[in-house]
Parts: C-alpha cells; sequence; structure tokens
C-alpha cells in the first residue's frame, strides 16, 4: 500500500513536499517515484529514483525545482517542489516499481491514491 500526503492549494512561486509511505511491500527493492494527472491529461511522469536512491530522474518540465529523494529505512518516498507554477496543478501519485529513467510503467506498477496540489496564479 502507498499513501501520499502534503498536498494542498498554495500560490505560484510557493515550495510544498510531498511524502508517500509504503506498507506490506519490498520497498527498497523497487524504483519509486512520482507522477501526475492534471485534469483532462494523461498522467505523466514527474521524477523518479532506483531502489538505492543515488539515481534520480525528472521530466523536463521540473528539472531545477523538484527534488525527489527516497528513505529505505522508513520506507518513504518524498517530492520537493519549489517555486510552483500553475501548470503544476494536478493530482500527484506516489508509484513503486517502473522505470524511473523512462517513466515506463506495467500492470505489476503499484499505485498510491494520490494528493491533489492547486497552485494558484
Amino acid at each position: 500500500q502507498l499513501v501520499e500526503s502534503g498536498g494542498r492549494l498554495v500560490q505560484a512561486g510557493d515550495s510544498l513536499r510531498l511524502s508517500c509511505a509504503a506498507s506490506g511491500l519490498d520497498f527498497s527493492s523497487y524504483a519509486a517515484g512520482w507522477f501526475r494527472q492534471a485534469p483532462g491529461e494523461d498522467r505523466e511522469f514527474v521524477a523518479g529514483t532506483r531502489w538505492n536512491g543515488r539515481t534520480t530522474f525528472y521530466t523536463d518540465a521540473v528539472k531545477g525545482r523538484f527534488t525527489i529523494s527516497r528513505d529505505n529505512a522508513k520506507n518513504t518516498v518524498d517530492l520537493e517542489m519549489k517555486s510552483l507554477k500553475p501548470e503544476d496543478t494536478a493530482v500527484y501519485y506516489c508509484a513503486l516499481a517502473f522505470n524511473p529513467s523512462t517513466g515506463t510503467t506495467t500492470e505489476n506498477t503499484y499505485w498510491g491514491q494520490g494528493t491533489q496540489v492547486t497552485v494558484s496564479s
């Protein structure tokens, strides 16, 4: 089970930290990361990290603004978001077991229920 937290309404330029806690899964064995889905859009990859957290990947739209980190001892993966823009508004989903370098998911990918991030201008 993956449970996200931290989403809320913020102003453009603000910072926000999302957290995802895993339970009942072999968290440290899998790549972990974040996807988002804006209204009327497909779900898209945002950031990912390999099982050891040493290698991270980001979609171009968030590079330099978002930072992903994981703590395998606590079974958590976080997304620090800075300089938020209205176009970052979306439901953010935590994911486990996917290709973090391409953002490719499979039927074996685990998903959280999502947390809403709204950035007002």
